[in-house]
Formats: C-alpha cells, sequence, structure tokens
C-alpha cells in the first residue's frame, strides 16, 4: 500500500490524461461542483503556477521581472479569453475542506495514542522525502524571477513572492501521496477524496478553478540516492518536459554546470571555496583520502578500529571521518578501505565506528569483524 504511493510519488513519465481529468471530475462532483469546462496541461508546475499568477492578474508584474516568455508560454496555455471563464478558485471546496475533515475524523477516530504510530507506519514513511522535493520545486520556481539576492530588484522580488504564492494555491498531485497513503491504511480514500487519490496517481500539481483546470505532466526524469535524496552529477535530478529542472548532489542544490567545472579540481580550489555547502560537494567528488594526502592532514586519533582525521574548513564546521579497512578482501585480494563521516566531536576512531553502528564507544564489541 505504502509502496504504491511511494510510486506515484516518485514517478515519472506522461501523465494518464484520461485518468486524472476522470479524478478531477469526480473531486468537482464530490464537492457539489460542475465539472470545469476545460483541462488545461501544461508541461511543469512552473508553468502551472505562471499560468496561476496570470489568471490571477499578475502578468504585469512578471514582466516587469523579465519574465515575458514565461508569461507569453503561460498565456499561449490559458487560450484566450481564460481569464475571463476561469471563475474563482476552488481548492478549498475540492481539496482543503474535505482533506481537513477526513484528517480531523482520522485523528478523532485513532486518538493521540494510535495517530502517531498510525502516521508512521503508512505517510509517515515518505513524508520527509516528498516533503523536502515539494519545498525545492516551491523555491524554484520563485527562483526564475531571479528575486532573493542583494542584486535583485524590487521587481523581481515581488514577482518571485507571486510565483512562491501561486503554488500555494495548487493541489500536489502525486506529492499528496503521504497523506494518501495515510487515508488509505485507514479506508479513507472513498467519497470526497476518491477523485483527489485519482488525479494523484495520473499526474502532477494541479490548480482548480470554477470554469477551468490546470493540470500539469509529471517529471520526465527523476534521480535519487539511497536515502531518497535528489542526485545527479552529470544533469538535472529533476527534469520537467519544457527544461524546468533542478539540479542537486546528495540533496544539496547545485548550479547546472558545477559538477562539470570539477574536471580540474584542485585541493587549493577547495580550500579557497566561499560556499560551504559547494565546498562539501567538491570535497565528495574529489576524494576525501586524495584531499588528505594533498594537504598533508594529520590524524587525530588511530587504534585497531581504523583511523580518525579532521578537514579544517574555513567558515564551516570540521569535516571529520574514520577512516576503516574492510576486512573482507576484494576478489583480487586486496582490501578496500572506506572513509565514513562522524559527528565533528567525535574524538576516538573507536567512537567513530561504533557512532556508525548506533552505538555509544563503551559499547561497541564486534565478536567478528566482516
Amino acid at each position: 500500500m505504502v509502496s504504491d504511493w511511494q510510486s506515484a510519488a516518485f514517478g515519472t513519465g506522461p501523465a494518464d490524461r484520461g485518468r486524472a481529468e476522470a479524478g478531477v471530475a469526480a473531486a468537482y462532483a464530490s464537492a457539489g461542483l460542475d465539472a470545469p469546462a476545460r483541462f488545461v496541461w501544461v508541461p511543469s508546475p512552473a508553468r502551472g503556477a505562471a499560468a496561476a499568477a496570470v489568471l490571477a492578474g499578475h502578468g504585469d508584474a512578471l514582466r516587469a521581472a523579465g519574465l515575458d516568455d514565461l508569461v507569453d508560454r503561460a498565456q499561449g496555455d490559458l487560450g484566450a479569453g481564460s481569464a475571463g471563464s476561469a471563475g474563482a478558485s476552488v481548492l478549498a471546496e475540492v481539496r482543503t475542506r474535505p482533506w481537513e475533515a477526513a484528517r480531523s475524523a482520522a485523528c478523532s477516530e485513532q486518538g493521540p495514542e494510535q495517530w502517531p504510530r498510525v502516521w508512521g507506519e503508512s505517510g509517515g514513511l515518505l513524508w520527509n522525502q516528498v516533503q523536502s522535493l515539494v519545498t525545492r520545486v516551491r523555491a524554484a520556481i520563485g527562483d526564475l524571477a531571479g528575486g532573493g539576492g542583494e542584486d535583485a530588484s524590487a521587481a523581481q522580488n515581488e514577482a518571485g513572492t507571486l510565483l512562491r504564492a501561486a503554488t500555494l494555491d495548487a493541489v500536489l498531485g502525486q506529492h499528496d501521496a503521504p497523506w494518501l497513503a495515510l487515508f488509505e491504511s485507514l479506508g479513507r480514500l472513498g467519497g470526497p477524496l476518491a477523485g483527489l487519490a485519482e488525479v494523484a496517481r495520473s499526474a502532477g500539481w494541479w490548480w482548480p478553478y470554477e470554469g477551468l483546470v490546470i493540470l500539469s505532466e509529471r517529471p520526465s526524469d527523476l534521480y535519487r540516492d539511497e536515502p531518497g535524496r535528489l542526485h545527479r552529477g552529470d544533469g538535472p535530478a529533476l527534469a520537467y518536459p519544457d527544461g524546468f529542472a533542478l539540479h542537486a548532489w546528495r540533496g544539496m542544490p547545485i548550479p547546472p554546470d558545477f559538477v562539470a567545472s570539477l574536471t580540474d579540481l584542485t585541493a587549493s580550489r577547495i580550500s579557497s571555496e566561499e560556499n560551504a555547502e559547494l565546498r562539501r560537494v567538491m570535497l565528495e567528488i574529489f576524494g576525501y583520502d586524495r584531499y588528505l594526502a594533498e594537504t598533508g592532514a594529520r590524524p587525530l586519533h588511530r587504534d585497531e578500529t581504523g583511523v580518525l582525521w579532521s578537514i579544517d574548513l574555513p567558515g564551516d564546521e570540521p569535516v571529520v571521518m574514520v577512516e576503516v579497512v574492510n576486512s573482507t578482501p576484494e576478489p583480487d585480494g586486496t582490501h578496500r578501505t572506506y572513509y565514513l563521516r562522524v559527528p565533528p566531536t567525535t574524538r576516538t576512531a573507536r567512537a567513530g565506528v561504533a557512532w556508525t553502528f548506533g552505538v555509544d564507544e563503551a559499547d561497541y564489541a564486534p565478536q567478528k569483524q566482516t
């Protein structure tokens, strides 16, 4: 059950438009509304937010920030006369009210003791990864205006605020998966939530209005590492059909061409990088062992479990690692060396190894190394 919603949350490829539109119609019917007269499909949440901002009358504000192309595309998506035919947003009727009613009923039914357990076994398993993705997408949509920095104009800051606000008027579609997983585990996906669940299985974010609905496609590409963070070194970690994309390394936002620019990376370049987050990415790509060797670092401590190293970085906490050797030989008979990140407060190699196993140093007493 949860795995199905995980697949929906991180699903890629073209939306099932017929199924999504049927789900929207069902959600409208459950709210006592007539089905929307038009379904407007857009290639990404960014274009959806732009279209929503245009419908709200903010097209000129976006143009003032230099987003003429985005506004033109949004107007093309909507078609002539959409501003007059869209009507008011029905987000509250279609999603907010039925969602709150279902959540309140579920919480009351489970009580304060059972509620955390039920959530932890269903939606809670997806929440952090999905919410992190949603937060990143919202921020990237706002950043299309180029605002937020010291050099940003008032127009850019205003446009960024308007675009981010437009994302808050969306139903999250596939990214509503955590709550839908909870509701399904409690047998509450019928009635008003059935249509919302159908759209979530079939499409991305969507914006409901009286006369039309804006629906966005799912990502065309999505790359994550084992913990579920956005991660890719040779292209965007998240990409939509229109080119809207996020670049990330181990969940950390990076410039689009950052990894490609590191072909001639040196230890001195790493040390001189002022951005602490980018410096950590550079360290990982360069290799901790190589950096230690080229900077002449000295170990903090060594014992039978391994060697504890520390890399002092200006303006950042030190990177502390424990060097361990795998006791199981590789096929060629060699033994692989690993560098494991540990808390900066670690003082002994043994404490570092123990931390990686989730135990205190005093309790770390392996019977056999593997």
